[in-house]
């Protein structure tokens, strides 16, 4: 692809945001020209507004676009795609540990009451209106490998089984995480779908 056409990267993080040692930091200050949307300054655990707030930050930028989510993010993202996946055509996401919402979290994170009456559920499991790689660990605290299989099945997502890696997070060790921009890679020269205009 030459530079004009190639995908710009945004990253969608999950409840937590900007980790400065997380692997979608380092990506992005590896990808100079990658985006990331911004941390919410209130209404920080609503579906909705992280969906609005990744709406804008997609309407700031011209041309293709490689979304790359971790954790709640992926939610935000498939959330995205029910209500504006028509509107705008994405080259393609890698959805990194998806956050099972639909399940209860370990002590530190939302309990699934406040996660329900913040919008979250259900989880959407439509077919994604884009090429999309669910990566998925094994042995991830915050969803079953079982239940991840499942989403990148109803998703139309290729699974990619990165093993035992927690929720490949800066207290799973990841950090570093230079899988991802070979995934990135993979999907930025993959043809996109035509599903919108």
């Amino acid at each position: 692809m030459n530079p004009t056409t190639t995908p710009t990267v945004l990253f969608v993080p999950g409840l937590r945001d900007h980790v400065a040692d997380h692997w979608q930091t380092r990506c992005a200050n590896a990808l100079p020209t990658s985006r990331t949307v911004p941390p919410l300054e209130a209404d920080k655990l609503s579906c909705a507004a992280r969906v609005e707030a990744l709406q804008a930050a997609l309407q700031a930028i011209d041309g293709p676009v490689l979304l790359a989510a971790h954790s709640a993010g992926v939610m935000i993202t498939v959330h995205w795609a029910r209500k504006y996946g028509h509107t705008r055509r994405i080259h393609g996401a890698l959805l990194a540990a998806p956050a099972d919402l639909e399940s209860p979290l370990p002590e530190g994170y939302p309990a699934l009451s406040a996660i329900e009456a913040n919008g979250w559920l259900p989880i959407p499991r439509a077919a994604l209106p884009f090429p999309s790689i669910l990566a998925a660990s094994t042995n991830d605290p915050l969803a079953r490998f079982e239940r991840v299989a499942a989403m990148a099945r109803d998703w139309g997502s290729r699974l990619e089984n990165i093993g035992a890696v927690g929720h490949l997070n800066p207290a799973a060790g990841f950090g570093e995480w230079p899988q991802a921009l070979t995934l990135l890679r993979q999907l930025s020269t993959a043809p996109a779908t035509e599903t919108a205009p």
